[in-house]
Formats: structure tokens, C-alpha cells, sequence
């Protein structure tokens, strides 16, 4: 088991008697310290990933879309821009 640094580690199994290792595993001890050595692991991990992370230089934050006052700005707009095209009709050539 990987567990670099980690002062709570499980107990090397290898160097137990049958009957140690027996108990050693059914009591679930081994189980709980292995678990609580792969959350360190992962917490360490993710520690480090968020540390160097490129940070971000663009914020994208939820808006309006440009429409200020609501709904009656864009009803507004797509009148005056449909206006705009009927007198652009009428200056075309037949």
C-alpha cells in the first residue's frame, strides 16, 4: 500500500502469525485504516491538482444579454428593426 507520509497506516500484514492476520482482518481494522489512507491520499491529491491549476482570466457570469429592461426592450427592438427592413423595401428597385 502506497501510504507515503501517512502516520496511520495499516499494519504490515506480512509479518503477522495466520491467527494475527486472521483476526487483524475480521475485526475490520485493516479496512478502516486502508480507507482512511486512500481519503488522505485523494484529499492530498486533489489538493495538488487545485493548486496547479491554471487560474482562470476570463469571468463568465449570467446577464441580461444586452436586454437591460426585460422582455418590453426586445419586443421594442424587433419592431424598430422590422420597420426599418419594410422602408429598406421600399427603396429597392423593381
Amino acid at each position: 500500500m502506497r501510504s507515503a507520509g501517512i502516520k496511520n497506516k495499516p499494519v504490515d500484514r506480512r509479518y503477522l502469525s495466520d491467527q494475527d492476520k486472521s483476526d487483524y482482518n475480521q475485526s475490520g481494522a485493516y479496512g478502516r485504516r486502508a480507507q482512511a489512507v486512500s481519503r488522505a491520499r485523494a484529499y492530498r491529491g486533489n489538493l495538488a491538482y487545485s493548486t496547479n491549476a491554471p487560474q482562470r482570466t476570463v469571468v463568465h457570469t449570467p446577464g441580461t444579454g444586452g436586454y437591460g429592461v426585460g422582455l418590453g426592450a426586445q419586443i421594442q427592438l424587433n419592431q424598430e428593426i422590422g420597420a426599418q427592413n419594410s422602408r429598406m423595401k421600399g427603396f429597392r428597385p423593381e
